[in-house]
Order: C-alpha cells, then sequence, then structure tokens
C-alpha cells in the first residue's frame, strides 16, 4: 500500500501465512512451552468461525484458547491456540506438564486437567448476581434486591484486593485467611438463606446455585497471596481480539486461524512486555532466517518478548 502497489487479499493472507510458519512459529511455541513452568496461570477460551474446517459447516464455532501467566510472574506471556473444538482434552494438551494454580472460569472441561490446583473467577459469580438485579422502565435497578445484596458481598472482596495489592504475598495470604474468610463466611450463611426463600427470579436462583456449586474451587485464592480472585487479566488479553474479530468475521481456514493464534500471541506478549509490537516483529522477521534454532532451540530464548538482549528499538 505505502508503495503504490495493489496486493490482493489472498496473496496477503497467504504470506502471512507462510511467515507464521516458517521464522514466528518457533517463537510461539517456545512462548508456551516457557508459560508451562509457571506457578500460576490464568485460562480462558473464545469462539471463531473457520470456514473451511474439515467436517464442519462454515457457520459454526471453533475456538481460541487463550493462556497468560499470572501478575505474580517473572514472565508476562500470553499463548492463543486455535482448535476446532471446546473440548476439555484440548486444555489437557495445552497444560501438559504444568504442576500449579490455574485460574479460570468453572467451565467442567477443566477438570480433565491433571496435577493442577483450580482456582475460579469471583468477576463471573458477581455477573451472575448483576444480571439477576431487576430493573424498572427506565433501565434502572430497582432497590432492595437479593441480587443487589451477592453483589455487594463479592464487591467486599474485590475492595480488600485492592486494599492489599501492596502487601508481600505471605501477607496478603494471613490477611485472606482473616478477613476474606470472614466475608466469605457471612456470603455463604446469605447464600444458603436466600437459597431458602421461594422466588420466581429464575436468573437470582442461577446466580445462587452457579456459587454454591463452585464453592470449593472458589475458595482455593485463601491458600497462596499469589492467586487473583478474578480472570480478568486473561480477559484483557482476549478483548482486543474479540473486538478486532468484528472487523474480520472468520478464519478461511485452519491454516489462517492458526496463524492468527501465532501472531496474536506475538503481539498480546510483546505489549505485556512493553514493547513496540511493529519494531519487535520486524526484529524477528530479519533476525529469524538467519540463526539456525533448529539445531540449537535454546538461542530462541533471546529472541522471547521478554529477554533482556533484544535492541533497544524493541521498546517503548
Amino acid at each position: 500500500y505505502r508503495m503504490g502497489l495493489v496486493l490482493p487479499r489472498a496473496n496477503m493472507a497467504n504470506w502471512t501465512i507462510r511467515c507464521s510458519e516458517e521464522w514466528l512459529t518457533p517463537i510461539y511455541n517456545r512462548i508456551h512451552e516457557r508459560l508451562l513452568s509457571s506457578g500460576v496461570l490464568h485460562m480462558d477460551e473464545t469462539r471463531i468461525q473457520c470456514n473451511k474446517e474439515e467436517g464442519k459447516k462454515a457457520s459454526s464455532d471453533s475456538f481460541m484458547w487463550v493462556i497468560r501467566s499470572a501478575a505474580c510472574e517473572d514472565i508476562q506471556g500470553v499463548f492463543f491456540y486455535y482448535s476446532r473444538t471446546r473440548s476439555g482434552d484440548i486444555a489437557k494438551q495445552l497444560l501438559s506438564g504444568f504442576h500449579g494454580y490455574l485460574t479460570t472460569d468453572a467451565y467442567a472441561g477443566y477438570e480433565k486437567v491433571e496435577n493442577i490446583k483450580r482456582n475460579l473467577c469471583w468477576a463471573h459469580v458477581r455477573r451472575y448476581f448483576i444480571d439477576s438485579i431487576p430493573l424498572n422502565n427506565k433501565g434502572k435497578e430497582i432497590l432492595g434486591s437479593k441480587g443487589a445484596e451477592g453483589r455487594e458481598y463479592i464487591n467486599l472482596l474485590f475492595k480488600l484486593e485492592d486494599d492489599m495489592k501492596d502487601l508481600e504475598y505471605n501477607e496478603k495470604r494471613d490477611k485472606r485467611q482473616d478477613a476474606s474468610r470472614s466475608i466469605l463466611d457471612a456470603f455463604w450463611t446469605w447464600v444458603n438463606e436466600t437459597a431458602a426463600l421461594s422466588t420466581t427470579n429464575d436468573k437470582l436462583t442461577k446466580a445462587l446455585t452457579y456459587a454454591t456449586n463452585q464453592r470449593k474451587y472458589l475458595e482455593t485464592f485463601l491458600e497462596d497471596g499469589r492467586l487473583p480472585i478474578s480472570n480478568n487479566l486473561c480477559e484483557a488479553n482476549i478483548k482486543p481480539y474479540a473486538t478486532a474479530r468484528r472487523a474480520w468475521l472468520f478464519a478461511d481456514t485452519p491454516k489462517g486461524a492458526t496463524a492468527n493464534a501465532v501472531l496474536y500471541t506475538l503481539v498480546e506478549t510483546a505489549k505485556a512486555n512493553e514493547l513496540d509490537v511493529y519494531e519487535y516483529l520486524k526484529y524477528l522477521l530479519n533476525e529469524m532466517p538467519n540463526i539456525d534454532f533448529n539445531n540449537h532451540p535454546e538461542i530462541l530464548d533471546q529472541y522471547l518478548p521478554w529477554s533482556t538482549e533484544l535492541p533497544d528499538e524493541c521498546r517503548l
């Protein structure tokens, strides 16, 4: 475009796929390997349409899985992975070798992952209660609802987390086991009392049931001060993807969807490490064809987005 050339969209797509496969995928795979050595990870999944996925209708859903290192980790990385299904077997495959805490929503597919401790998101619980709050004909909340009461208990948990954000992890754990424990005890008592009441509010019933069923993993965060109480960090990396998807709508082929995952991995991880995304990608495409990473895979570490060996022009 800058040179005044007219390039067919198919050509540009194929060039992107080829660059991804030949030069960017080794970095992509190495990011995944390094993330699995973390102690705390986030994970989520979002929809993607792939038109030419064998055995599926063009309008059917495929999925983009996202793994994100927690804020407590030394390396800040984001990994996108394209899959034709949302099967828990995909999560099991992607997390093979990971033995830490995993923060997610309540999707049962994560139960297939072995040797992890699940830590569930309180923001999801809060959304259920918010959805249950009745509104008047002007769209304003009707005061005094049970949904609002449930939301306020959860807001107290988040307020406490904000107050503790500068504490050492051991201090945070100790305070959680005192102050957060007290809020949780009051919340579960309220949940049981409210669930015993008769109601025609199906959304409130759904919120209460969700919270009750997930109680075990919703309390995991009490064990370790490193653990977040929400999956918001991972969702923040999915948001740019979901926003852009409204424009490009679909991937035409699985190869294109996979290239999409590779590029979003590099872009979001570069952003997480305060890199200039354009300069970083340009640097990789200049350097990768000239290094023998197949015989010396360890050399890839100096090209990862958190590497201290990256040139200054890659940094913001």
